[in-house]
């Protein structure tokens, strides 16, 4: 199930075909737009993509398109290697991102949208303001009271550094908070997956010593308690991470500290 945030009274239309002329190996994208310039409702585009002149994933044939076809499309995309998150986007109905997905994992048709329940800006492009007001909220960065060491980094030992994996891996994308139903109608208290994952990941880190604060902050039944375990969230993360796993942690640590 996908929902996406649209202005209001829209009706998604049939737009125009683009004709890959004289290509034998052809694939057909169709491609959400919306221009809020024009004041029109949003529509579905098709391209018609020459295979044998594009790129094997899915972002390559968005370039192809911008490049070639359709100078007016607009999308995020920046290290083209599945680690800034810019290209995060809705493919054949699952949050991913278009770097790192091949256009051979999917039959038929592609269809690509924005990120789902999040207002859309242009095009693929998802209003990601409040997604990243949350992320600062949970104040990621190490903190510390102690004194830093003076010749040396806060150290840690090997087994306290491999509990970060997992963790630290996650590159904001937001397609497991944008797959997340608590997330769709709960967004503005709800943290959502992606950000629960990255405050757990300075729970687990051995040199913060701001635990109790940061729990304290957590512990609030919109920010965290939302969570339902749907499991979306891990279904979805193009990095193979498991956001469900970091919130159940956290409630661990918060049932651990009411017992003490």
């Amino acid at each position: 199930m996908v929902e996406f945030t649209l202005p209001k009274n829209s009706v998604i239309k049939k737009g125009k075909t683009y004709k890959a002329e004289g290509a034998t190996n052809v694939r057909h994208f169709e491609v959400y737009r919306w221009d809020p310039d024009f004041g029109e409702n949003p529509r579905i585009d098709t391209y018609e993509i020459d295979m044998d002149q594009c790129g094997p994933m899915v972002l390559d044939a968005i370039l192809k398109i911008k490049n070639e076809i359709d100078s007016s499309l607009t999308f995020r995309r920046s290290c083209r290697e599945g680690v800034c998150g810019s290209c995060a986007m809705n493919i054949n109905g699952k949050n991913t991102l278009a770097c790192t997905k091949a256009i051979s994992d999917y039959k038929g048709t592609v269809k690509i949208f924005p990120l789902p329940h999040m207002s859309v800006v242009k095009d693929l492009v998802a209003d990601m303001t409040h997604f990243f007001e949350q992320y600062t909220s949970i104040k990621p960065w190490l903190t510390a009271e102690s004194e830093a060491p003076a010749e040396t980094e806060r150290l840690q030992s090997r087994e306290d550094r491999a509990k970060l994996d997992g963790l630290y891996e996650c590159v904001l994308c937001a397609c497991c908070s944008t797959s997340c139903p608590s997330y769709w109608w709960n967004s503005d208290k709800y943290l959502g997956p992606a950000i629960l994952l990255q405050a757990y990941r300075w729970l687990a880190d051995s040199r913060d010593e701001n635990d109790k604060e940061r729990l304290d902050e957590l512990d609030e039944s919109f920010k965290l308690y939302r969570c339902h375990t749907i499991m979306n969230c891990t279904d979805t993360c193009p990095k193979g991470l498991n956001p469900a796993k970091a919130i159940a942690e956290i409630k661990k640590l918060l049932v651990e500290r009411d017992h003490l």
